[in-house]
């Protein structure tokens, strides 16, 4: 199949979605009214709760739920082949992980901006919003320590990313101060910010930065972490976020043009059966998170995003049109590592060295190298140079990492404050109300986890664990969705249909797990795994039973009438 059919077709698909069942859901089922009020205004305090405009909280939502996932996911998930992976992106965005995001965004905003934890204790009851609290700290605990091995990793493996991605923050916090503290054109500054962003590059490439090892890195990271986790959200993480929209957009654009230039064929296989590689079903869908469904946007969108809502209808563009900007994301790697790195002479055999095994396309480094291989041969097929492409790809890559470490150190540091508050919002412990310490208390937890192996790879420990739990958390937010439309009389099946389907799905892949570490009598995945699935069947039941009540008493009402 033709490259170019299928990016035309998707994009097509994903903007009929946008302005049909996006909408639907926006104004018929959520009514979204910009007379209700907001935590941004509510609560406005200059650091965390920020009232912002939608372009500019869409850049930042956008980049924080991104990351590395859209990119990875989906350049493993095509091992099963680009028709599994492609409908499972595109079908999966639109009706899961849209729905997932937006829901998790206007039910928080019109709960004071609690997370999706602390909305448990609202929707169901304060026992269960407490465990669901504990099972977002181990998420986040792990996120934040394998991120920091991501990122480092990465510095390695491209230097000349190094310089660009750290001359960002400079850059960032002048455009804050441009639009914030002089009153200057957003737009036109922003503009300003990445073409310095992009000069950076061209000076990365020509002086590069090596020979730091991975635990510096991972120090080094960890400090600007926490330095960027408690300044004003405006300052940095706002600005820096809204940059890396803008290089989204340029990156999209030049591998769009690239598709319609090259309009190479896809030379992966349709289906395909590889002979150490797991089942498709489940694993396929706990592999492709970002891109199709993630748990982690929830944490994002009821976390950082909710607080700077400047009004209710902004929701339809960062809830649902975020994640069905993702979906364009995943479906453009998708093409990159199944046509793109077929050009320049590498036909079928260039994706075929990459996806031999399931061992050698399971690496970090074998699945980017993919992806920037690709995506540099469909920037080359119009002119420009491959070693400049994938220094673009590699300071794109290397930036939306960065920025899921700043975000979710923030969001953890929220959810922390939230374990340890009583039912009216009161932090008891005294020194966690301080967000120097909380944030410290996070990132010291990270650090310590990273380092607990040699090579800072201590959170590799506990990965295996990761997807399913990601998607486990998907559906539990799902199901917290459910519970409010419930509550509201509103159709349950719009969030409930993904939510059981989520169910089921991680819930298989967590036994299938569990079968696994068995057999390698890995006592520490056994332990965690069975944790996770007790308080995965309590949130669950205790969710099924608040929808229960809600329905039992809707029917009574219109009895009643």
């Amino acid at each position: 199949m033709n490259s170019l059919l299928l990016a035309v077709l998707a994009m097509v698909g994903y903007w009929l979605a946008y302005n049909t069942y996006g909408k639907w859901i926006a104004k018929k089922i959520f009514g979204l009214n910009d007379k209700n009020p907001v935590p941004s205004k509510e609560f406005e305090d200059g650091v965390d709760y920020v009232p912002t405009k939608k372009h500019i909280l869409f850049g930042h939502h956008f980049t924080t739920i991104a990351g590395t996932g859209p990119i990875v996911g989906p350049a493993i998930g095509v091992i099963w082949g680009w028709v599994p992976a492609f409908i499972w992106v595109f079908l999966g965005s639109i009706f899961m992980g849209a729905v997932h995001d937006f829901t998790s965004l206007i039910v928080s905003a019109r709960n004071q901006g609690k997370t999706i934890g602390e909305l448990t204790g609202n929707l169901i009851n304060e026992r269960t919003a407490k465990v669901f609290l504990i099972l977002i700290q181990f998420l986040l605990w792990i996120v934040l320590a394998v991120f920091g091995l991501i990122v480092a990793l990465l510095f390695n493996m491209y230097p000349q990313s190094v310089f660009p991605v750290w001359m960002e923050i400079p850059i960032a916090m002048w455009l804050s101060y441009m639009v914030y503290n002089k009153g200057k054109n957003d737009t036109l500054y922003s503009i300003i910010a990445v073409i310095l962003m992009y000069v950076t590059i061209a000076i990365g490439v020509i002086f590069p930065i090596s020979g730091i090892s991975v635990v510096t890195w991972i120090y080094i990271l960890m400090a600007y972490v926490f330095l960027a986790s408690t300044l004003p959200v405006h300052k940095l993480l706002q600005p820096r976020d809204y940059i890396n929209s803008h290089e989204l957009l340029i990156a999209i654009s030049l591998l769009v043009l690239g598709i319609i230039v090259g309009h190479p064929k896809i030379v992966a296989p349709a289906f395909q059966t590889v002979p150490d590689a797991p089942p498709l079903f489940p694993i396929l869908f706990i592999t492709i998170a970002c891109g199709a469904i993630s748990g982690f946007h929830s944490l994002a969108a009821s976390g950082t995003t909710v607080k700077q809502l400047e009004k209710e209808t902004d929701a339809h563009l960062i809830g649902y049109g975020g994640m069905i900007m993702e979906g364009v994301l995943a479906t453009i790697v998708i093409i990159a590592v199944t046509a793109g790195i077929g050009m320049n002479g590498g036909g079928a055999e260039a994706f075929t060295s990459h996806y031999a095994s399931w061992a050698t396309a399971s690496g970090l480094g074998a699945k980017l190298s993919a992806v920037i291989n690709g995506s540099a041969n469909l920037m080359n097929s119009y002119g420009i140079p491959l070693d400049l492409a994938k220094t673009i790809m590699a300071v794109f890559i290397v930036s939306f990492a960065g920025t899921t470490m700043d975000s979710s150190a923030r969001i953890q540091r929220f959810a922390l404050q939230e374990l340890f508050s009583n039912k009216d919002g009161e932090v008891v412990v005294k020194p966690l109300k301080n967000r120097y310490v909380s944030t410290a208390v996070v990132i010291l937890a990270a650090m310590a986890l990273a380092l607990s192996a040699d090579g800072g790879k201590g959170a590799l420990i506990l990965w295996p664990v990761f997807g399913a739990l990601n998607q486990l958390l998907a559906g539990l937010a799902l199901l917290i969705g459910t519970v409010y439309l419930a509550k509201k009389k509103k159709p349950i099946w719009i969030t409930g249909l993904p939510m059981l389907f989520m169910m089921v799905i991680t819930l298989y892949a967590t036994i299938m797990n569990l079968k696994k570490f068995i057999a390698s009598n890995n006592g520490l995945l056994i332990f965690v795994t069975v944790v996770t699935l007790i308080i995965a069947l309590w949130i669950l039941m205790e969710g099924i039973i608040a929808i229960s009540k809600n329905l039992k008493e809707s029917e009574a009402i219109e009895e009643e009438i």
